[in-house]
Formats: C-alpha cells, sequence, structure tokens
C-alpha cells in the first residue's frame, strides 16, 4: 500500500469525517492513509490549527457538523468513583440522554472540558474499556470524583425522569 504524503492525507481525513456517521479512529485513519497513529495526531492537529471543528472523542475523531438540534440540553454536577462511572453513564444513556462532555474545574488550569459523546451502551461499555485497559486517569480524578457532565436528549421528560435516578443512586451533588 502506498502511503499517502502531507496535504492530499489531511485532504482525505477531512472528507472521510465530514462524510462519517460515527467517529473514526486514530488508527483507522493511519490504516487507510499507511502512516502511523502519531502521523495522524500530528495531521489532526493541523486541520484544528486550520480552525476544522475536529473533535477527538474516546470512540475516535468526529466533525462537529453544524446541527438544527432541537432537543433539550443541560450541565449537571455530578460526584462518583471510578468503579461507579459505568452505572452513571448507563443512567443516562438508558434515558435516552447523550452525554455531550465532561467538565472539571481545575484550582489551576481552570475549566478542562473533554468529548465524550456517549450515546448507548455500547458506547459505555467501550469508553470504560478503555479507561480500564489504558489505566488512564478521569478527569474527575483531578478533583475527587466531582465533575460536570453536559447532557442532551430529546425531551425535558427524559432528563428530569434521569436526574431522579442519579439523584436516589447518590450521584447528583
Amino acid at each position: 500500500m502506498k502511503k499517502i504524503l502531507g496535504d492530499e492525507r489531511r485532504h482525505l481525513i477531512l472528507n472521510w469525517l465530514k462524510e462519517a456517521d460515527s467517529p473514526i479512529s486514530g488508527n483507522q485513519l493511519a490504516s487507510r492513509t499507511n502512516v502511523s497513529r502519531q502521523v495522524i495526531v500530528q495531521d489532526i492537529s493541523l486541520l484544528k490549527a486550520g480552525n476544522e471543528p475536529i473533535m477527538a472523542t474516546p470512540q475516535g475523531y468526529i466533525y462537529a457538523k453544524e446541527t438544527s438540534f432541537s432537543g433539550e440540553r443541560r450541565v449537571i454536577a455530578v460526584k462518583h468513583t471510578k468503579e461507579q462511572i459505568a452505572e452513571e453513564l448507563t443512567i443516562l444513556v438508558d434515558h435516552g440522554i447523550t452525554v455531550v462532555d465532561v467538565i472539571v474545574d481545575h484550582p489551576i488550569y481552570g475549566e478542562i472540558t473533554a468529548s465524550l459523546h456517549l450515546k448507548n451502551r455500547f458506547d459505555v461499555e467501550k469508553f470504560v474499556k478503555k479507561l480500564q485497559t489504558t489505566g488512564a486517569t478521569m478527569l474527575s480524578g483531578l478533583t475527587d470524583g466531582t465533575h460536570l457532565h453536559t447532557i442532551e436528549a430529546d425531551t425535558s421528560e427524559q432528563i428530569e425522569q434521569a436526574i431522579q435516578v442519579l439523584g436516589k443512586a447518590g450521584f447528583l451533588i
């Protein structure tokens, strides 16, 4: 397989991301272009520096298309341990909620946000497995488990029901 060079590779990556209905992993992009994953990371950085709205999620890269989202969006404050992350996220996605991101308020760096875009149990299981296999620290580990999530749902009722269940489980702050 021929290695695809610089500008041509970045052009292909951008088109693939724009056309994709789901995230594309760095490894998949590296395989398609016959370069290392590190080269893809650098390419993504260059594309983002050129004002392309590319976001990195636990599932891979996505192109942040402008959407006409007409549902409900809210930020919730929660606290839990690493062992409870699957329970918290599953409660949310089981109520038809998309967990858009996680936000922590760091005492030195201020607000730190990471994209999640978890929509279903499969996404949650993949995310939790990646946490376990990499041994990575959750952002909320920086704030003793306290963090915020931006969440989206089609209706406010879905959000209200999920919040009630989170409260009963002891996750709400």
